[in-house]
């Protein structure tokens, strides 16, 4: 699952990838009304291609939403593994194998930065400071076992999703990423890190910005108050 927003110029060279690595995937492009012809791209590949399929929703309303409506395409269609990730090429196509590989004996696996092995490149030092320091603020609040909570490169089994309950996630932006990781944890689910080496993206601009940064910071604090699933 492959949420885009002005994605054109990466598209067809992240889908081109995803098969290569994971032969037998189906791709689901949720494209958020993208106005450089992410989507009509997306519908073209989709023509050709029995594997691809295309989510289109009318405006960018966050990462969260997309994502939501992509777990619950997948769910209601009994796919199992369901893997999530950018659609940027700054998650590598060719760590697929190792992900579907590590969802056999866990709930989830996560796509890690922050555990041996891993890590970022062509980052610039604010945002390493910005990515490290929000997992690590994230997990001290939480008291989570996991370095990278930020990530949103992801396996997740059909039973772990139907489990977190995608479609009452209160988040929205990156933060997102953390409450269903939370999520996952608090239910008491098989959770594992494997390395990656997250590199910036090559083409478009990133969606990163400070009222993005500013609803994580506050919703660690809200899922650290919260007694979800009581």
């Amino acid at each position: 699952m492959v949420p885009t927003y002005n994605e054109r110029s990466n598209l067809e060279s992240l889908v081109d990838a995803v098969k290569r690595f994971a032969p037998d995937a189906h791709i689901l492009i949720v494209d958020d009304g993208s106005p450089d012809g992410t989507g009509e791209l997306a519908d073209s590949m989709a023509e050709s291609d029995p594997g691809v399929f295309v989510m289109h929703r009318e405006s960018k309303d966050g990462l969260g939403r997309a994502y939501v409506a992509g777990f619950l395409w997948a769910i209601e269609r009994n796919y199992d593994p369901v893997v999530q990730m950018d659609a940027d090429l700054s998650h590598d196509p060719s760590d697929l194998p190792r992900l579907l590989d590590g969802s056999r004996a866990n709930d989830l696996v996560l796509g890690s930065r922050y555990v041996p092995g891993g890590g970022t490149r062509n980052w610039g030092l604010w945002r390493r400071i910005l990515s490290r320091g929000g997992s690590l603020y994230a997990r001290n609040l939480l008291g989570l076992p996991i370095q990278d909570l930020t990530g949103g490169y992801k396996c997740w089994r059909l039973s772990a999703l139907q489990s977190v309950d995608p479609a009452t996630v209160a988040s929205n932006g990156y933060s997102f990423q953390i409450e269903m990781t939370w999520r996952a944890v608090r239910r008491g689910l098989r959770v594992a890190e494997i390395p990656i080496l997250f590199s910036d993206r090559v083409d478009g601009v990133s969606k990163m910005s400070k009222r993005i940064v500013r609803e994580a910071m506050g919703m660690v604090w809200r899922l650290r108050v919260s007694r979800w699933p009581d």
